[in-house]
């Protein structure tokens, strides 16, 4: 989006003139800015600000929803599946382009553990976020209700896989919403709500350097949150998290944020990649060794320029990846106008990381911050980067609400099967409710209304 966006500007004489057409391909509609995904699943923003429409962002540009399947660089042949080749039976259709930008970014990086694939949540889109508060929060629901222990002690643990950003981020705002959301319930108190971490190496948020981390374990642990370093999960079968350090949790929540990997197009092009199955690419952003190809974020594997030390690559974050798209665009300009190519060179200046409202950690420019000066940054910093001035104005707008106004405590778990309650009025049943659904239900846990 980023790209295009610089691309729409750099090169509006030509797209007037229709000399030069922009095709944006992309499974959804929006571009995610991920880092504000730990506030929408706590309820701090609203889900669709999160999210940037795409057409009213790239006005100058033909968007198409759809996946591309599989790239011949050769031949110039992007492969896409699109939602009217599926409903006409026709099969993926073949557009052909000049320059190819590939940016398919990353997925979550699974193990093959038991359980993981049919008891596992994911936290990478906003519908993962929104659909795992609303998980959290009906957990309490069922908690408040049953008279089974066993059933209550299991919907009150919540174990996250993962000491990176975005494991540490939502476990921290998600208890932090289920802490002030037990007030409202009579038979639950915030102590009985148990909160594991589980990373298998030996710190969290390594971004922001191993004293921050280590003052983010003493503040999680400082809020009843089991923080279990060097431990793996083996197992997350018939809803019990089997621990590597022989701890067996019963819980009905397994949120999986162990790393990402590559996206899975990049093993479907004539492209050369590097052992972990990112494109090779150039400091100017280009495919190494392949003209017409560009890349950049979390698929490229691109050369870090300020670093000593041979062969080091850059991070694959926001913070690099924001930054190519403005070298990228300028330097495909370039070569249409048969210019020099610039070379992408930035040095990374730290981190910053919530954990939890006024709660935060943050290393920056050398300078380490902990508390509500990191947290207030952390706010500040995304703020700023999170595209169009519609989208800042409505985030600081709901912060500054949410500021001055209790939380919401809502479950909307509804949205998840909208036309349960019709199919259940003309003779159906609910999603998760069927003959053949297995004991406890579906295998999200959702109540399917």
């Amino acid at each position: 989006m980023y790209t295009a966006l610089r691309l729409q500007r750099k090169l509006k004489q030509e797209l007037d003139s229709g000399r030069v057409e922009i095709v944006v391909i992309t499974p959804d509609p929006y571009m995610t800015y991920q880092p504000f995904l730990p506030e929408a699943a706590a309820g701090n923003i609203s889900p669709r600000h999160v999210v940037v429409p795409l057409r009213r962002v790239l006005k100058s540009c033909k968007i198409l929803i759809g996946e591309a399947k599989a790239i011949d660089h050769a031949k110039r042949t992007a492969t896409v599946a699109t939602l009217a080749t599926a409903e006409e039976g026709t099969g993926p259709v073949e557009i052909t382009y000049d320059e190819l930008v590939i940016a398919p970014g990353s997925i979550s990086r699974t193990l093959p553990v038991p359980g993981l694939a049919e008891h596992g949540i994911g936290f990478k889109t906003v519908e993962e976020a929104i659909g795992l508060r609303n998980h959290v929060i009906e957990q309490m629901d069922i908690a408040s209700s049953t008279r089974d222990p066993a059933i209550r002690d299991a919907a009150l643990t919540f174990v996250f896989v993962g000491g990176g950003y975005a494991g540490v981020e939502a476990l921290a705002e998600l208890e932090d919403m289920a802490r002030y959301t037990a007030r409202y319930y009579h038979n639950i108190k915030p102590d009985d709500l148990k909160w594991i971490l589980v990373e298998a190496s030996n710190r969290i948020l390594p971004e922001v350097g191993e004293e921050m981390g280590k003052y983010a374990i003493r503040e999680l642990r400082a809020r009843n949150i089991d923080v279990r370093l060097e431990t793996r999960l083996d197992s997350c079968e018939d809803r019990v998290a089997l621990l590597s350090d022989g701890s067996r949790f019963p819980t009905r929540t397994v949120v999986w944020t162990a790393g990402v990997k590559p996206a899975p197009l990049l093993a479907a092009t004539d492209l050369p990649l590097n052992e972990r199955g990112r494109l090779k690419c150039t400091a100017q952003l280009t495919v190494d060794g392949v003209d017409h190809a560009w890349a950049a974020g979390d698929a490229a594997a691109v050369p870090d320029v300020t670093s000593d030390e041979p062969g080091k690559e850059t991070a694959p974050n926001a913070q690099h990846a924001v930054r190519q798209t403005k070298v990228l665009a300028e330097n495909i300009v370039a070569s249409l106008r048969g210019e020099p190519l610039k070379e992408y060179a930035h040095k990374y200046v730290g981190s910053v990381a919530s954990l939890g409202l006024h709660k935060g950690v943050a290393h920056v420019y050398g300078r380490k911050l902990k508390g509500y000066p990191a947290w207030l940054m952390h706010r500040v910093y995304h703020l700023s980067r999170v595209p169009t001035f519609n989208r800042k104005a409505r985030v600081l707008a709901e912060w500054t609400l949410s500021g001055l106004f209790k939380r919401e405590i809502v479950s909307l778990g509804s949205l998840e099967h909208p036309r349960a309650e019709f199919e259940l009025a003309a003779g159906g049943r609910r999603p998760g409710h069927g003959p053949d659904t297995p004991k406890g239900g579906s295998h999200d846990g959702s109540r399917g209304t």
